[in-house]
């Protein structure tokens, strides 16, 4: 598996489509903050030729927000190598904090984020209820059939 250049690698359409569906990209609300994701920079987790995984992330002074991150293979290692590449960018860019958000039924990603090292700042209570107004079509349940509701905001200090 190799990290590369979200651009570079060719995989921008590719990485597009999966915030469409996974998400209903590529407009994302994180703390009630519409933005576009389709152009964010990014890194593809590529092998033989397939994309593995890629992240996004919106460097703002000296903090760097992860807006998404996904993997569709599990554990291969895919998600670390991209956070990983994330990480040395915002360092090499200045940001002192590393942050990103997801809802409180992402059980799996709330711990692999912990696993990872970030810590959990705070938990937005009702925050989802904000989202839902900013973009049509956003389901009430989630994973597990869990009531989609809050958003939880992960972070790591550099």
């Amino acid at each position: 598996m190799n990290i590369r250049g979200l651009d570079t690698a060719n995989y921008r359409e590719n990485v597009n489509s999966y915030i469409r569906y996974l998400w209903g990209g590529p407009m994302v609300v994180t703390l009630g903050n519409l933005y576009d994701t389709s152009n964010l920079p990014g890194f593809a987790a590529v092998g033989d030729g397939a994309l593995l995984g890629a992240i996004l992330y919106r460097l703002d002074n000296d903090e760097c927000e992860i807006s998404a991150l996904f993997s569709l293979v599990q554990s291969i290692g895919a998600g670390t190598k991209l956070l990983d590449a994330v990480i040395g960018t915002a360092k090499k860019n200045g940001a002192r904090r590393v942050w990103l958000v997801t809802t409180n039924d992402d059980t799996q990603a709330i711990r692999f984020y912990q696993k990872y090292g970030f810590k959990l700042k705070t938990v937005h209570i009702g925050a989802f209820e904000v989202t839902r107004t900013l973009k049509d079509g956003l389901p009430s349940l989630g994973n597990d059939d869990i009531p989609i509701e809050h958003e939880f905001e992960f972070e790591m200090f550099l």
